[in-house]
């Protein structure tokens, strides 16, 4: 009862921070930054209640597809507050939140059918809370590529957008992105680590494309600083390499439960 009062209530007021933000970036005049935080910093308490009731269950530990993919969506809009205090990154809530909204509705509504783990070793703890600060950290980075993807193409071809006065210079967007590629590939570093060390068999915990996907990820990140700090990397290859890498990261995790758990029911 408290898991499904928390999550409507965490559900609304998503809704009402979304459409205050939506509609002052319409008209060009940002939402009230101090109660726009303020209301998203609410539902973000509530919907970590209702996540923590959603994933640990009397049968044990549950991380099946809907409900591991609210608590990245959690993950993000704390990460995004969080750093809204230091960076000008209020504006990527537009993207975030109604990811948490369908996110949250997803594990409230569909059950993927996956076995609780009654027992949760701690090396596999590990590995799951530093895989979900890697998905959100570099899902922040995806947002922002596409927000200064798209702030470029305006400048470049010189239209006069209301919203392009609610966003920094296209310098500093720049800049906050690659932070975000910095940190996330240092976390999506630590857990394919983490995950190497307790895994016993990769072949018996039918983890082998989850792994390979994973690491490919990392390669392309990887790739993409480099050409960033040798080669002057920006720009569209630089949202090309963004888009790459996360979209493997999707494949290796939820690509994978998504077959498993939904499609074959496994």
């Amino acid at each position: 009862m408290i898991t499904a009062s928390a999550a409507v209530f965490a559900l609304g007021v998503y809704l009402v921070a979304s459409g205050m933000q939506i509609v002052g970036l319409s008209r060009g005049a940002p939402a009230h930054r101090p109660l726009l935080l303020a209301l998203t910093g609410s539902a973000a308490i509530a919907h970590a209640i209702a996540v923590s009731g959603l994933l640990v269950t009397p049968e044990g530990l549950n991380l099946g597809l809907f409900r591991v993919a609210t608590l990245v969506a959690l993950a993000s809009v704390l990460l995004i507050l969080a750093l809204a205090l230091s960076r000008p990154l209020e504006n990527m809530l537009v993207v975030v939140m109604p990811l948490a909204i369908l996110t949250l509705l997803g594990a409230l509504l569909f059950d993927s059918g996956f076995d609780p783990i009654a027992t949760p070793d701690t090396g596999f703890t590990v590995h799951v809370i530093l895989a979900i600060l890697a998905y959100a950290v570099l899902a922040m980075a995806v947002g922002q590529a596409l927000v200064t993807g798209w702030q470029e193409r305006q400048l470049r071809n010189h239209r006069a957008i209301a919203l392009l006065g609610n966003l920094p210079p296209l310098q500093t967007m720049e800049k906050v992105l690659f932070e975000l590629l910095w940190v996330g590939l240092l976390l999506l570093t630590l857990t394919i680590g983490a995950g190497f060390y307790f895994l016993d068999n990769l072949f018996e915990q039918r983890v082998v494309h989850h792994t390979v996907l994973s690491m490919s990820s990392w390669m392309v990140f990887a790739v993409l600083l480099w050409g960033r700090y040798r080669l002057g990397w920006r720009g569209r290859t630089a949202i090309r390499w963004t888009l790459t890498g996360f979209a493997l990261l999707l494949l290796a995790y939820f690509g994978s439960k998504l077959v498993i758990e939904v499609i074959l029911g496994a």
